[in-house]
């Protein structure tokens, strides 16, 4: 283990308790790096946002980031409806505003255009820049038609004040398994819409195309400025009976290894996930809709779990995060959720789902 991990959870243990379990805080920070040379700080306000302020020489600013709303229609479910108006009446709130939103995929739960419009009819209320990825939730009952008609389709990147932002489509090449068992529309978003994709198989990924296409992007980028990269799901290998990945990482990874500073930024897992591959380091946000557990066979060695969540509670298990980056190039990644106890004390408190003799260790990658 490195000495910065070594001192991180070193310092982790020593911070004062939050008054409900002694020598925890409610904030837990991760150490990376983003910037060198940068100045940053954050601030969120959420059901499942994050607002990241970053500065880049001595241009600073901020953006937001929703994801996995997972809206019905209105005439269905409320509760999912509510909490995206929440996180969205946040970001219109925020002063100053952010410089723009990124919205991070699974806008609807069965891609159904009439979810897709209540969810743009619902963002159209923040009147800032947006930008746009998929989730498997939106694409997979008319193939993305509805989509791209609405909200364009990834791949993207812009730069903004010294940073090279990239947007990925992580979930539109699914092998199709659905011509030959004929189908229908409905039964194939279906499929697409349940964790363990037993059907769908692993569906999510790149593809060449979109890999040559960020190659070629990113060859003419100074190797030491920053680069963020927006994705649906995560780019490692983290569970991929849940699709909690995409299956073509290690080719994503060749491509961003002569990047000294990279962060993905991803939702799909709506879970506090931190991980660090090389130079770069992804970081799991939170969903405005519910919490996933996590995986059984283990997360990656870098993250604190959080605490079981109150299935009573809609708005337990979400909540906002911060990313800090000194002159140091070093990112200090703090969430913050609704509640006292956030991160798990305890093994039987490990976890956020229903599984109730989940053991969470690290990875089976991670391990000794």
């Amino acid at each position: 283990m490195s000495r910065d991990r070594r001192e991180w959870k070193t310092r982790d243990r020593e911070r004062e308790g939050s008054g409900t379990v002694p020598g925890m805080s409610r904030r837990t920070f991760i150490s990376g790096a983003l910037a060198a040379g940068a100045a940053a700080i954050g601030h969120g306000l959420i059901p499942g946002i994050s607002i990241i302020d970053l500065a880049y020489g001595a241009e600073s600013f901020s953006f937001a980031w929703i994801s996995d709303t997972h809206l019905y229609p209105k005439t269905l479910n409320t509760r999912f409806v509510e909490k995206a108006e929440r996180a969205i009446n946040d970001v219109k709130n925020m002063k100053p505003a952010p410089d723009f939103l990124i919205f991070g995929g699974d806008l609807a739960q069965l891609g159904d255009p009439k979810e897709l419009q209540l969810g743009a009819e619902l963002l159209d209320q923040i009147s800032i820049k947006k930008h746009f990825i998929p989730g498997e939730h939106d694409w997979y009952l008319d193939m993305g038609e509805t989509w791209g008609k609405m909200f364009g389709k990834p791949p993207w990147t812009f730069d903004h004040k010294g940073i090279r932002f990239i947007g990925l489509d992580t979930v539109s090449r699914g092998p199709d398994y659905w011509t030959a068992k004929k189908m229908t529309p409905a039964e194939r978003m279906g499929h697409m819409a349940t964790l363990d994709g037993s059907v769908a198989g692993p569906w999510a990924g790149l593809g060449p195309e979109q890999l040559q296409w960020m190659a070629a992007t990113l060859s003419n980028w100074p190797k030491d400025k920053p680069v963020i990269v927006f994705s649906h799901n995560p780019l490692y290998e983290y569970y991929p009976p849940w699709n909690f990945w995409v299956r073509d990482w290690r080719q994503v990874h060749e491509i961003l290894r002569p990047y000294q500073h990279v962060t993905n930024i991803h939702g799909h897992t709506h879970q506090v996930l931190y991980n660090e591959i090389g130079s770069m380091r992804s970081i799991g946000m939170l969903a405005t809709s519910w919490t996933w557990p996590y995986p059984p066979e283990g997360v990656p060695v870098l993250t604190i779990p959080m605490v079981r969540v109150d299935p009573g509670d809609q708005f337990d298990g979400v909540g906002w995060g911060k990313i800090n980056v000194p002159s140091s190039g070093k990112v200090a990644y703090e969430y913050m959720m609704w509640r006292k106890d956030v991160y798990a004390q305890s093994q039987v408190d490990s976890g956020t789902g229903d599984n109730d003799n989940q053991v969470l260790s690290p990875r089976v990658a991670d391990r000794p």
